[in-house]
């Protein structure tokens, strides 16, 4: 075992930087998740991307965005729409700048452009989005977190993007 995958990938203090945030929110996280390598080259490897930005497709049930403690949902968003075929859901950030330009918190431009110039072998035939306001961390990570988990395994993702909007 080599010296950089003994490492932890997360650190501790982050759930220390959100309990101050958000106050009685009272996470704590023994483990950590461990690092993991490509099995195969990034211009091989079919990408998913997960995004807390509330994007989705036109027309598509909205997200709970008034729920006092979030909503648990997600929305498959398939990876070949056009930036006009999505709408943001989302109360908790300010959207003007992602209004004019989606790419700027859900790049889906941009990764279709790096599968399109191989960098990347491809993308799944959907992308995942949920809202990032969810303060119950147990359903977060045993409900939310699995079920997106299961659905980009199922769409055969070789490599996901996470990012926060």
């Amino acid at each position: 075992m080599t010296e950089i995958s003994k490492q932890k990938q997360l650190r501790t203090e982050v759930w220390n930087t959100v309990n101050e945030r958000y106050p009685g929110s009272m996470i704590s996280k023994e483990d950590y998740v461990p690092l993991s390598f490509l099995k195969k080259p990034l211009s091989e490897s079919k990408l998913t991307f997960i995004s807390t930005s509330g994007v989705q497709p036109v027309g598509t049930l909205p997200f709970d965005t008034v729920h006092p403690i979030g909503d648990y949902t997600y929305r498959k968003v398939p990876s070949n729409l056009k930036p006009d075929e999505l709408e943001i859901h989302q109360l908790k950030y300010p959207t003007v700048g992602a209004n004019q330009d989606i790419n700027v918190i859900f790049p889906i431009e941009r990764l279709q452009e790096l599968a399109q110039d191989g960098v990347i072998g491809g993308l799944t035939e959907n992308f995942f989005s949920f809202i990032g306001y969810n303060m119950d961390p147990e359903q977060l990570e045993q409900k939310l977190a699995e079920d997106i988990a299961d659905a980009a395994v199922r769409d055969h993702a070789d490599i996901a993007l996470l990012s926060p909007a």
